[in-house]
């Protein structure tokens, strides 16, 4: 094995062996899952907080036309899928203490751009567009942490240890859903923050209010200094070390098994993150409009926050049955959702509202 800094990386690792995990894996693993997993949240909120952002953007004087708006919303979700191919590499070479604390840093870039842009209505679409895609640097950390975390816990663990960080993970997106309506309704900074924007409903006999939106990005700002300099301190990483060029067999055209995996990922997260980003716009686009139509972000975090609770659950049970027997019938389960909410894509009043709902959970 090659020389290692001992400040970064274990000396051995063999979470197998009974008497190495009892006596020393299991503390390093559990404070490692735990550490790794709050950076893992404040992550999935930086990815979903444009979501969040974009419903509210024409009400605070945003010229941005249902188009631009989806493609703000659908933009860190292509970020991530571009950026976890590259994260796949990153741990074998730089360990988990680098990438977490780093890949940690870097969401200050979209938190704090997303800071000033929306105190601006005349910012170009553009520069929008950029911090969309920059907010995708919080996706792209998922193919990072999970792998680095499968590699702390013994076969027997893995499937419980993954649940948790990807569960609780995936609690950020219903977190930021959830915060932001309440986050921006007063000066939470006082003038450190900026003045307020006006905000004009669309709904008839709405009153037009103050809002700080520029809260929905900066409070997450502090979160993202404190667990970067915790994964810093804290952190170390398995002795599996290899190069880029020993990776790349995963792309070799015999790897059928990695592309009938990358195929389910699609259908399940690509499903859920994709459809969890996009929630609040279609709520908007379709039911706001209506008379007595709700506030986007009143329902949105609850997609996010069923399939985060569904990760925790499936994980243990996964051990038990086998991910191929939970993948196949949550598959089946996802089908049926996604062809019942076509039926209610086109609503006439909000009698269709609570079956969209219901089976965008479902989904």
């Amino acid at each position: 094995m090659t020389e290692h800094n001992p400040r970064t990386w274990l000396s051995t690792w063999t979470p197998e062996d009974p008497e190495f995990w009892e006596k020393t894996g299991k503390s390093i693993a559990w404070r490692t899952l735990t550490i790794t997993t709050l950076n893992l949240t404040m992550a999935f909120i930086v990815w979903f907080v444009v979501s969040a952002l974009v419903v509210r953007l024409p009400n605070v004087g945003f010229k941005l036309s249902a188009n631009q708006l989806f493609w703000l919303a659908a933009m860190p979700g292509l970020a991530a899928g571009i950026l976890r191919t590259l994260h796949t590499f990153l741990v074998p070479v730089y360990g988990t203490r680098h990438v977490v604390a780093f890949s940690t840093l870097s969401l200050l870039i979209p938190a704090l751009g997303w800071f000033y842009a929306v105190q601006d209505p005349t910012t170009p679409y553009w520069i929008l567009l950029t911090l969309s895609f920059l907010a995708g640097l919080g996706g792209g950390n998922f193919s990072s942490f999970m792998p680095s975390t499968s590699l702390f816990f013994p076969k027997r663990l893995q499937g419980t240890a993954l649940a948790i960080q990807a569960g609780i993970g995936n609690f950020g997106v219903s977190v930021v859903q959830f915060v932001t309506p309440w986050i921006i309704g007063f000066a939470l900074f006082g003038t450190l923050a900026g003045d307020p924007l006006t905000f004009v409903p669309t709904a008839p006999g709405a009153v037009t209010k103050s809002i700080w939106l520029q809260n929905a990005a900066l409070v997450y700002v502090p979160f993202i200094v404190v667990f970067a300099i915790v994964a810093w301190l804290m952190l170390k990483s398995v002795p599996v070390r290899a190069n880029f060029r020993e990776q790349l067999d995963i792309f070799h055209f015999s790897n059928l098994h990695g592309f009938w995996m990358t195929s389910l990922y699609i259908m399940t997260f690509g499903s859920f993150s994709g459809f969890a980003a996009t929630f609040p716009l279609m709520i908007k686009q379709m039911y706001t409009v209506l008379p007595g139509g709700p506030d986007p972000l009143a329902y949105a975090f609850l997609g996010p926050l069923v399939g985060a609770a569904a990760r925790v659950l499936a994980g243990p049970i996964s051990d038990k049955l086998g991910g191929a027997i939970v993948t196949h019938w949550s598959g089946l389960g996802l089908l049926a959702c996604a062809i019942g909410v076509t039926f209610y894509t086109h609503p006439t009043s909000m009698a269709d509202s609570p079956l969209f709902v219901w089976l965008m959970l479902g989904v």
